[in-house]
């Protein structure tokens, strides 16, 4: 595609495509960011490591490719995308019961009545 055919198919793609364009871009984008964050998080550990915020990235690009796919209306796209949703919230569900069952039990200051 050169410059001229680009500035023609611009011209023509309505603002509402655009935007689900970028939704769509934006989407990709979050979701590409944990394989950035497991690559770095591996590096510095010098072994393969999966960090807490890959399963965030996970689940929040998901579920926008997730939004894209039904606009785009393309069931392979969405039963994919639906899949991960379920395996991502269940990973971040997992981080958050052993960070409550790892957290001190926080009781209330005894003071005793005053006289």
């Amino acid at each position: 595609m050169n410059l001229s055919n680009f500035a023609v198919w611009w011209a023509s793609v309505s603002l509402t495509e655009l935007i689900w364009l970028t939704v769509g871009f934006t989407a990709q984008a979050m979701f590409s960011m944990r394989f950035i964050i497991q690559w770095i998080a591996s590096e510095r550990a010098r072994r393969s490591i999966v960090p807490e915020t890959f399963w965030y990235f996970s689940f929040a690009g998901g579920l926008m490719l997730f939004i894209y796919a039904i606009y785009r209306m393309d069931p392979v796209f969405i039963l994919g995308q639906g899949s991960g949703l379920v395996i991502y919230a269940r990973n971040i569900t997992f981080i958050w019961r052993a960070k409550r069952e790892e957290a001190p039990l926080v009781r209330p200051e005894y003071k005793p009545a005053a006289e």
